[in-house]
């Protein structure tokens, strides 16, 4: 049964920064994408970011490139968003997901076990 944790969330001020990780077991992490996503209050779940099982595709949504990272270590079974330059409107449930065992496309639909989710507030 593939099981994912997420870890790592908080407040913090606008300009900060904050790591989340996505702690998964149940499933060899190297054969999976692993994907980000987030959801506000009143707004549909949004994918953030993705990584394909063999980390050689990632892709982020328009609204964080340039401002969050994504990475794994399949060998702690982790894989980190890091989140810099964090702006309220990055506030939000933060969920990681397990994709398809090929490449890396931030479509819900894609994407089957779920974590239970990590808040991100960012605020003054």
């Amino acid at each position: 049964q593939s099981n994912l944790v997420e870890s790592g969330g908080g407040l913090v001020q606008p300009g900060g920064s904050l790591r989340l990780s996505c702690a998964v077991s149940g499933f060899t992490l190297d054969y999976y994408a692993i994907g980000w996503f987030r959801q506000a209050p009143g707004k549909e779940r949004e994918g953030v970011s993705c990584i394909s099982g063999s980390g050689g595709t990632i892709n982020y949504a328009e609204s964080v490139k340039g401002r969050f990272t994504i990475s794994r270590d399949n060998a702690k079974n982790t894989v980190y968003l890091q989140m810099n330059s964090l702006k309220p409107e990055d506030t939000a449930v933060y969920y990681c997901a397990k994709g398809p065992p090929v490449g890396c496309t931030i479509v819900t639909d894609l994407f089957g076990s779920w974590g239970q989710g990590t808040q991100v507030t960012v605020s003054s």
